[in-house]
């Protein structure tokens, strides 16, 4: 069987670079609680928007093929990024050394945190690509925005809801089902408030990948 291969250009390797670096961030820096406008939010939230702006910039340019493969890779990095920050975290430091707690508390997330992050992240990257381009179809080019915003708003839903269910729910009897969506529904909405902010950004995006060199 032949093997397809998949040029990447310079400004596509710019993009995938930027599109690994805002996965760590979410998953590294994103650790940290914050309060907007009242509502306790990630600060990864402001970093979730580059990852589905990027995938909905290469899809449109490049093609399904180009962004599913952003969003393999993306995982694989994930996984390793797991692993070890799991690894390591268990390492007896040596005895000179007196930050361990300190390190756990910073890079020592749950099992259960990285797996909902893990799961979320793949199902809603998959998803926001096939809806971006199956709207892509139906518009026949056209509504750049409406793509844009649908794509992105609807499979920032199914990332908060899988991500808030699989690391919450149940976690102590205060965690319902109702008291989970009550958190997932504001955490949302600032992302649709973002996806908003970023359409003249994917229009540039659009623009500027696909000028010749």
């Amino acid at each position: 069987m032949e093997t397809q291969t998949i040029a990447l250009d310079k400004k596509e390797f710019f993009l995938f670079a930027l599109y690994i670096t805002g996965m760590i961030l979410v998953n590294t820096v994103g650790s940290k609680i914050i309060s907007l406008i009242g509502v306790r939010v990630s600060v990864g939230i402001f970093f979730m928007p580059v990852l589905f702006l990027v995938t909905d910039i290469i899809g449109e340019v490049k093609g399904h093929q180009h962004a599913s493969l952003f969003v393999r890779y993306s995982i694989i990095m994930l996984i390793i990024l797991f692993v070890v920050t799991g690894i390591f975290v268990q390492v007896k430091p040596h005895e000179t050394w007196d930050l361990q707690s300190q390190y756990q508390q910073i890079f020592g997330m749950s099992m259960r945190m990285s797996l909902a992050s893990l799961i979320s992240f793949a199902i809603s990257q998959t998803i926001d690509i096939s809806i971006f381009l199956q709207f892509k179809k139906l518009s026949k080019g056209k509504m750049l925005w409406l793509r844009n915003n649908l794509s992105t708003m609807t499979s920032q839903f199914i990332d908060t809801v899988i991500f808030m269910f699989i690391a919450f729910y149940h976690l102590t009897p205060k965690f319902t089902a109702a008291y989970v969506f009550s958190l997932i529904i504001p955490y949302w909405l600032f992302k649709v408030l973002f996806a908003l902010f970023d359409t003249p950004l994917c229009y540039l995006g659009v623009k500027w990948m696909a000028k010749q060199k």
